[in-house]
C-alpha cells in the first residue's frame, strides 16, 4: 500500500470547546437545558454540531485518525491506477453503493430529476473504472424489517427488562459515537441492534453480491457515496472488519461533495456523462425504477415502526402520521390514540441541541416514548454536512436543501415488506426471517466507551 499522510491533529474545534466548558458539572448542564427549554427555540447563530463535537482531538485517536485518512478521493484513484497497471489477476473489482439521499443532490446540481441523475453518475463512476453501481436503498430496508421486529419484542418484553424501552434507532453513525463515547451505560442498552443501511450493504456486497459474481470478497473494493462525513467513521469500526480475509465490509466512503469535487476536477460536462442503469444486486436485467421509503429526507424508520407496531400490536391501521412540532420542526412526537388511550408515543429528534434536551429528560425520568428516532444532521440525513454545506463552507445551505427534500419526495414509496427482492435475499441468502445468517449479518452491538472520555466533553 502507498504511504499515507496523515494530517497533523487538529486543535478541538473552538466553537465546541467553549460550549463544552460550560458544562463542567452536571448540575451546570442541566440548568442551562433547563433555561433553553423555557426560552424555546434555540439561538440560530453559532450552532454546536455533534460533527464537530466528535471530531475534536479528544474523541479521535491516532488509528482512527490513519483509518479516516484512507476514506478519501486518493484512496479510490490509488486502488483505480493499481488496476491500470497489474495484471488482470490481482485486479480488483469495485463496487459502489449510492445511498438514496445522495441522488438529490446530484439531481439539483445536473438540474435533471433523480432518475437521470442516478443514470448520470453511474455513468461517471463507470468512466472511471468503477464495474458495479448499486443503489443501498435495498439494505435501509433489511434495516427498516430488522428495527421493526426489534421493537416489538422490545415492547413485549418491556415489563420485565428495564432497557427495553426507549429504544433509540442506530441508523445515524453521529449519534452512536456520541452514545457511545459520552453517553454510555444510560443510552447504549436502548439502541437497537439493527445494522445501519450502510453497513448491511456492506455485507450484501461482500458476502452475498461478491459470491454471485465467483469473487472474494477481498477482491471486491467497496466504495459507499453518501452524505455525511460519520459514515467514514462507521466504516472503519472494527466489527465491520474480517481479520481473516483483511477485508472491510465498507472499504471506502466518500461523500456526494467529494465525488461532485471530483466531476469538477475532470472537467467533465454533466450533458456529456453518459446515462447508465444501475446494477441489480441479484443480477437480474433491466432498469428497475427508483423508490424510496417513508420518511422526511432520511430513511423513515419512526413512520415504518410506528405503523407496523400499530399494527402488529394492537390491530390498528394506520395510513397517515400527524407529527406535532414540539421545540421546533426538529422535535416532533406521533401519538397512536385509542378511546382516549395513548397506546403508542414515538419521537423524532434531529440535531445535537435536539438531542441534549432529550438525554437531559432522559437523566430526569421524563422520556415519555417508546422509540425515538435520533439523527445527528438538523432536517435529516438530506442536510449531511458532506453534502449539504454552502460554497463557503460552516453553514448548511439552506436552499439547496429544500431543493433536494423536494426532488426526494418526488420519488414514489414503497413498503420494505412488498419489496419482492428482500423477500428473495431473505431466503436465498439469509436462510429465513430469524435464521442465525439473518442475526448475524444484519445486526451488532453498541457499548459504552466513556472511560476513553477527555473530560473537557463530560456533559
Amino acid at each position: 500500500m502507498s504511504e499515507v499522510n496523515v494530517p497533523k491533529r487538529k486543535e478541538k474545534c473552538e466553537n465546541c470547546t467553549k460550549q463544552c466548558n460550560k458544562k463542567q458539572s452536571e448540575d451546570g448542564a442541566d440548568s442551562h437545558l433547563e433555561k433553553e427549554e423555557v426560552n424555546g427555540q434555540f439561538p440560530e447563530e453559532s450552532p454546536l454540531l455533534l460533527s464537530s463535537c466528535l471530531s475534536c482531538d479528544g474523541c479521535l485517536s491516532e488509528e482512527e485518525s490513519l483509518k479516516i485518512s484512507q476514506q478519501n478521493l486518493e484512496e479510490l484513484e490509488r486502488v483505480l491506477a493499481l488496476n491500470k497497471k497489474c495484471d488482470v489477476s490481482k485486479r480488483r473489482v469495485l463496487v459502489a453503493s449510492v445511498c438514496p439521499q445522495s441522488l438529490p443532490f446530484f439531481a439539483v446540481k445536473f438540474g435533471v430529476d433523480i432518475t437521470e441523475a442516478a443514470h448520470k453518475l453511474c455513468g461517471f463512476l463507470k468512466s472511471l473504472g468503477v464495474h458495479f453501481v448499486l443503489d443501498s436503498t435495498l439494505a435501509a430496508g433489511f434495516s427498516i424489517l430488522e428495527s421493526q421486529k426489534e421493537f416489538v419484542q422490545r415492547f413485549r418484553r418491556r415489563n420485565q427488562d428495564s432497557t427495553a424501552l426507549p429504544m433509540f434507532t442506530s441508523s445515524c453513525p453521529g449519534w452512536i459515537r456520541y452514545s457511545e463515547r459520552v453517553l454510555g451505560s444510560l443510552v447504549t442498552p436502548h439502541i437497537c441492534t439493527a445494522r445501519s443501511p450502510q453497513q448491511i450493504m456492506g455485507c450484501l456486497v461482500k458476502d452475498f453480491f461478491s459470491k454471485q459474481q465467483k469473487l472474494s470478497p477481498e477482491k471486491v473494493f467497496h466504495v459507499l457515496v453518501a452524505p455525511c462525513f460519520d459514515k467514514k467513521l462507521e466504516a472503519v469500526r472494527e466489527e465491520f472488519y474480517n481479520g481473516l480475509l483483511e477485508s472491510r465490509d465498507v472499504d471506502c466512503v466518500l461523500t456526494s461533495g467529494e465525488i461532485y469535487h471530483l466531476m469538477e476536477q475532470r472537467k467533465v460536462p454533466v450533458e456529456e456523462l453518459d446515462s447508465l442503469p444501475l446494477d441489480h444486486v441479484l443480477g437480474e436485467a433491466g432498469d428497475a425504477a427508483l423508490l424510496r421509503h417513508e420518511g422526511r429526507g432520511s430513511e423513515g424508520f419512526l413512520e415504518h415502526i410506528f405503523k407496523h407496531a400499530a399494527k402488529e400490536l394492537f390491530g390498528l391501521e394506520v395510513q397517515e402520521i400527524t407529527y406535532k412540532s414540539l421545540r421546533n420542526r426538529d422535535f416532533q412526537e406521533v401519538t397512536l390514540e385509542r378511546d382516549g388511550e395513548t397506546l403508542l408515543q414515538f419521537a423524532a429528534v434531529y440535531g445535537f441541541r435536539n438531542i441534549q434536551t432529550l438525554v437531559h429528560r432522559m437523566r430526569k425520568g421524563r422520556v415519555p416514548y417508546q422509540l425515538v428516532e435520533v439523527l445527528s444532521c438538523p432536517r435529516g440525513c438530506l442536510s449531511g454536512r458532506g453534502q449539504a454545506e454552502s460554497d463557503g463552507g460552516g453553514r448548511v445551505d439552506k436552499a439547496l436543501v429544500q431543493q433536494m427534500e423536494d426532488a426526494y419526495s418526488s420519488l414514489p414509496v414503497r413498503l420494505p415488506e412488498l419489496n419482492p427482492v428482500l423477500q428473495t435475499l431473505y431466503r436465498d441468502w439469509l436462510q429465513g426471517h430469524d435464521s442465525t445468517h439473518t442475526h448475524t449479518l444484519l445486526h451488532t452491538h453498541y457499548s459504552s466507551q466513556t472511560h476513553t472520555q477527555p473530560p473537557h466533553m463530560q456533559w
